[in-house]
């Protein structure tokens, strides 16, 4: 009788052991992080970026910005209601899709533009591979580039300088655009050609504060960092995707005789190393892999940029280098744990 109290004790904690040691599908370790609340720390990155950039090109920003997330999020409801499976517009995805596709657009585009890429951005980039976590290229991506191919004229000059935005109001700013009449780096193409002589150094200010020349996005380096700090303390992003792609458009720049500076703050690059490449599903997983992926972004942007027609690379970059991440990630394996490296017996 004393043996049998005692082991029923046993048993119980046996069986409550077993309980605990239930092996299930993987994965075996969940974050608290959901994918709303991811996507809505990218939203929170990118407000700052978004209203200053509604105050630079007033209504016409707002209405791009507004019809492309309409156009991605009413995309999003539709395929999958007529797939049958559960509408999931508040996990904020097909929202943030829309939000970045409008701040690579220009300013000043017809309505009906950005509500037709938002919506192929959503059912060619997206659900086209299955939904969200499957897609290969980038989706915001994959709607710009479709618009700039098929209404390049709309994508090339639909951006004005406005005179309500009080600090690109230089005069360095109103003598450069009075010569040029073209885009930052439209220019320094035609100066390292030599078809002009203009110093790079008077766009500084107006590219870190307040460029009227470009997209949406483009409308402050110095904002896109501050969404970048945003990402990082979050950690949302891997810092060396950023990195790498910018330090080797820089060095790239300066040794075929660029401004380096000029040639970080111009264009889409800071935007699309930021927030672009850093995608989770579109870029490799291995820390070497993302390293890979980001110079080899670097490398063909500035191919693009001053040897190609294309003044700007940074997109397609980015989707070259998305179709690769497969490839990437076939060839850097992580070793898997618990397997070192081969020991030479002496």
């Amino acid at each position: 009788m004393i043996m049998a109290r005692e082991d029923k004790p046993d048993r119980d904690e046996k069986l409550e052991t077993e309980e605990l040691l239930t092996i299930g599908v993987s994965p075996h370790i969940r974050d608290t992080d959901t994918t709303a609340r991811i996507m809505g720390w990218v939203i929170v990155a990118l407000l700052p970026i978004t209203f200053y950039s509604i105050y630079i090109g007033g209504l016409s920003t707002l209405i791009v910005i507004v019809m492309s997330i309409a156009g991605a999020v009413a995309t999003e409801a539709v395929i999958q209601r007529l797939r049958h499976m559960p509408v999931t517009i508040d996990d904020l995805s097909a929202l943030l899709t829309g939000l970045l596709l409008a701040l690579t657009l220009p300013p000043r585009l017809p309505f009906w533009m950005p509500l037709v890429g938002g919506a192929v951005a959503i059912a060619l980039g997206k659900q086209v591979f299955g939904g969200l976590g499957h897609n290969i290229f980038n989706p915001a991506l994959v709607g710009r580039a479709v618009l700039f191919v098929s209404w390049s004229k709309y994508m090339t000059t639909s951006w004005l300088v406005n005179p309500k935005a009080a600090v690109v109001n230089t005069a360095a700013v109103k003598s450069i655009d009075a010569v040029t009449r073209a885009t930052p780096l439209y220019t320094m193409r035609l100066v390292r050609q030599g078809t002009l002589s203009l110093s790079p150094s008077g766009y500084y200010r107006p590219l870190l504060f307040g460029n009227p020349w470009g997209c949406i996005g483009e409308v402050s380096a110095l904002l896109i960092l501050v969404g970048l700090a945003v990402l990082l303390v979050k950690r949302l992003v891997d810092w060396r995707i950023p990195v790498y792609f910018v330090v080797t458009v820089m060095v790239l720049s300066w040794i075929i005789g660029m401004d380096p500076l000029f040639a970080v703050l111009s264009g889409s690059l800071l935007f699309g190393a930021c927030f672009m490449a850093t995608d989770y599903v579109t870029n490799p997983m291995t820390r070497w892999g993302k390293v890979i992926f980001a110079v080899g972004c670097g490398i063909i942007t500035v191919l693009l940029r001053f040897y190609s027609n294309l003044p700007e690379g940074v997109m397609f970059a980015i989707l070259f280098m998305n179709g690769m991440t497969p490839l990437i990630d076939r060839y850097m394996k992580p070793r898997p744990y618990g397997h070192g490296r081969a020991v030479s017996e002496s």
